[in-house]
């Protein structure tokens, strides 16, 4: 099967010493109470961070060597928040900086170096997930070119490791809502004529995917239709409540109402259209509230919301079916439920313990149901 892993941007650490901590307290009591004997992770590395241990083969060598006595091993990065993922108030900053810039180019070079010497033996490729080039304001056509000439600049990075090495590094261009490439259709159209399908593919964030009431059958047949892959599948499950407008589904959505992340609402109306608002507290003042809405919120794989909330992992259950007849080799799949920390008491949120089961049970989760299989290997 593909390695399955858990996203590390759940754990706050700058450093490296504030990784290797993390380790410890959270990534090895993960993979003892799941029960096996080697773990994937899907590591996190702030920018100042990943420059560091680009700029080191001694400190590459000495996390690797830290993942490999705690039985841990790094298929994937998540190279999205470029730093500060657990500050206060995060909301638009995690989309600085944009793909026009030259900082982001480096630090997704820093983490693809950095990735390549952190594979393990058995990985074909490496995986590299990346914001949706920027929010979608403002964003011009010269922002387009810029992004491009980037995108060939990191493309050609790439191709000299996988020749050095003879394992790619690939990038994953995660789509989300409100970005400049908002939905899996807008990602495939920019996409498609500009970049090299050996080093760049898609991020099928399934959340996100949920979140733009796409069809996620259609939506996977139109990925390799364009003559891209999907690179990596973050499983993920979105919010979702059949009547906003009610009462009770006002005061459960508040309990959801936080300020360190942005959370998207998209709404379906009866004639197909998708109405957007950009942040949950926003949505009861500018969406009608007449349809079902959906809810950028990451929420746990193995618990339902209480009702009249309930959640969309009928959509990545179908998106992992549908890969799974797709394509020979599997995508790495990462769980990546980011938001423990501000889930209401209700849902969870409860201390190192109640996160530590709560990882371990939506791996375990995510192997019965989307793999078929008692375990994450």
């Amino acid at each position: 099967m593909s390695p399955l892993s858990y996203c590390t941007n759940v754990h706050p650490a700058e450093d490296l010493p504030g990784v290797l901590a993390q380790l410890d307290r959270y990534a090895e009591p993960v993979r003892r109470l799941v029960g096996v004997d080697v773990l994937g992770l899907g590591l996190w590395l702030p920018a100042v961070l990943a420059h560091e241990l680009a700029a080191s083969p001694r400190l590459r060598a000495k996390l690797r060597a830290e993942l490999d006595a705690r039985g841990l091993e790094v298929y994937t990065l998540n190279a999205f928040p470029y730093g500060g993922f657990h500050d206060e108030v995060v909301k638009h900053s995690v989309y600085r900086p944009e793909w026009t810039d030259r900082i982001r180019l480096r630090y997704t070079a820093d983490c693809a170096l950095v990735l390549g010497d952190l594979l393990p033996d058995s990985a074909t490729y490496g995986s590299i997930s990346t914001l949706p080039l920027a929010w979608r304001t403002p964003w011009s056509e010269a922002d387009d070119v810029a992004a491009t000439a980037a995108l060939t600049e990191l493309t050609g990075v790439l191709d000299g490791m996988a020749t050095a090495t003879g394992r790619p590094i690939r990038l994953a261009v995660e789509p989300e809502p409100g970005c400049v490439l908002d939905t899996v259709a807008d990602a495939v159209a920019w996409l498609a004529p500009r970049v090299d399908p050996r080093y760049i593919g898609v991020c099928l964030d399934t959340c996100h995917l949920a979140v733009s009431y796409a069809d996620p059958v259609a939506t996977v047949a139109s990925i390799y239709a364009a003559g891209l892959e999907v690179v990596k599948v973050q499983a993920s499950a979105a919010l979702q409540v059949e009547d906003p407008a009610g009462e009770a589904a006002r005061l459960a959505l508040a309990d959801f109402t936080e300020p360190r992340y942005l959370h998207q609402v998209r709404e379906l109306t009866p004639t197909g259209t998708v109405l957007a608002a950009d942040d949950l507290p926003q949505a009861h003042e500018e969406l009608p509230g007449a349809s079902p809405w959906r809810v950028h919120f990451h929420v746990p794989l193995h618990a339902r919301p209480a009702a009249p909330l309930s959640a969309t992992t009928d959509v990545l259950r179908t998106a992992i079916e549908t890969l799974r007849s797709t394509v020979d080799n599997m995508p790495h799949v990462e769980v990546e439920t980011y938001t423990w920390s501000v889930l209401p008491e209700t849902a969870g949120n409860g201390g190192d313990t109640a996160l530590i089961r709560g990882i371990a049970a939506e791996l375990r989760w995510a192997a019965a149901n989307l793999f078929e299989l008692g375990g994450v290997r």
